[in-house]
């Protein structure tokens, strides 16, 4: 995957953030590209202004907690451009509050999303890309999968899952002859809309939410501050794009998580218990 002109690049999530950074970082290697994702309008915008660029696009709308819609994500894309090279299973959404107040309907939104998400895409695409002996995954964890912090249960959860299963990933397709790779970003905060993540919340998510804990802990103001200070998406795709050209697993675009993560191993190997040490 060392020379990315021509071949062909599916993001979920790429109406916005990092998903649509990463479309525009691959589409400027001369990719074509595939955006998916769950808003219709917004992903409409998007697969015009990178058409704008002169980029081939194609757009497909999923709701990747769907099996079948990523398996016609697949097959969109193999009708669209023939077949598919690097698979960005990058959509997902935050939400939290107390462990024991967010209500199970929260639960099963994230899970749904985060985690299923990513495991339907690799069920769906690598078979492909074993096929052709060609490829590389990139699984969109979060600095939250290698660290953990308080209020955000269900989305740790899920993107500490995600950082196992890619791990566990990259391994097998070595044992499979390594001809694909796999790669998995954990950025830290991130100028992205995932404060705004009910806005595509299944009506049960926002009456349990408002109904059951949302007014305990106003995380919205505090992840809107974080975010709103984050990196900008253009420079974690680009280094997505490094990381694919050089087949390197871990995508860490915030050097300070490399030294929260070293303390909390020598927390674990020293038998101390969980720490707020956070980077912000």
């Amino acid at each position: 995957m060392e020379q990315l002109k021509g071949k062909v690049a599916v993001i979920t999530g790429g109406a916005s953030g990092i998903g649509f950074a990463l479309g525009r970082a691959f589409a400027s290697e001369g990719m074509k590209v595939v955006l998916a994702d769950i808003e219709q309008d917004a992903l409409d915008v998007a697969g015009k202004e990178l058409a704008a660029s002169g980029a081939e696009v194609h757009t497909v709308v999923c709701d990747v907690g769907d099996p079948e819609a990523v398996d016609r994500l697949r097959d969109e894309t193999v009708e669209a451009f023939g077949t598919a090279h690097v698979v960005c299973n990058n959509a997902g959404v935050g939400g939290g509050g107390p462990s024991w107040e967010v209500p199970l309907p929260t639960w099963h939104w994230i899970v749904n999303a985060n985690l299923w998400g990513v495991v339907h895409g690799i069920r769906s695409f690598v078979p492909l890309l074993l096929e052709q002996g060609e490829g590389h995954v990139v699984n969109t964890a979060s600095a939250a999968g290698l660290l953990t912090m308080p209020y955000m249960g269900p989305y740790t959860a899920t993107k500490h899952a995600v950082v196992a299963i890619t791990e566990g990933l990259s391994m097998e397709l070595e044992l499979a002859g390594g001809a694909v790779g796999a790669s998995v970003l954990c950025p830290l905060w991130v100028r992205t809309r995932i404060h705004e993540s009910d806005r595509n919340a299944p009506a049960d998510v926002l009456e349990a939410a408002q109904a059951e804990y949302l007014g305990t802990v106003d995380m919205r103001a505090v992840i809107t501050a974080l975010v709103e200070g984050g990196l900008a998406p253009e420079v974690v795709a680009g280094q997505v794009v490094e990381a694919v050209k050089g087949r390197r697993f871990y995508v860490l675009p915030h050097s300070e998580v490399k030294a929260a993560v070293l303390a909390r191993a020598e927390r674990i190997a020293n038998d101390e218990g969980p720490q707020l040490s956070v980077p912000s």
